[in-house]
């Protein structure tokens, strides 16, 4: 699998979303994706409890450990290759996370508006 072209959604390079934890479609800390990333991994969110709950609420645990996955579990600030789709579903019900625009790779502008990404954008990152 070789990764799309890794630009942001400002149209420059792709910056480090995170790293503790890793995360990433190809767990190299980035917001990269390719055909095969079918969740669109794309959005470099840092979470917050309102949306991990949320996220809980719908089906997809992001705080409960999952070591046979190498996956510790969310907590407040940490830094997550979010899956366009699950960004957008959040902040239709207004528990969206907030972004870094840097980070966030240019196939997220497939699903979500870069209106509505800017206005998630984390000012001081």
């Amino acid at each position: 699998m070789k990764p799309d072209e890794s630009i942001n959604v400002l149209g420059e390079p792709l910056q480090v979303c995170g790293n503790d934890p890793v995360t990433g479609f190809f767990r190299d800390g980035h917001c990269n994706t390719c055909a095969a990333d079918q969740g669109s991994h794309t959005v470099c969110a840092i979470v917050t409890a309102e949306f991990l709950a949320y996220s809980s609420y719908v089906g997809n645990d992001l705080s409960t450990p999952r070591p046979e996955f190498r996956f510790p579990g969310l907590k407040p600030g940490d830094r997550w290759c979010l899956c366009a789709s699950r960004f957008m579903q959040a902040h239709e019900e207004g528990c969206a996370p907030d972004v870094d625009l840097s980070a966030t790779h240019k196939r997220a502008l497939d699903v979500i508006p870069l209106t509505i990404l800017e206005s998630h954008a984390r000012s001081e990152l």
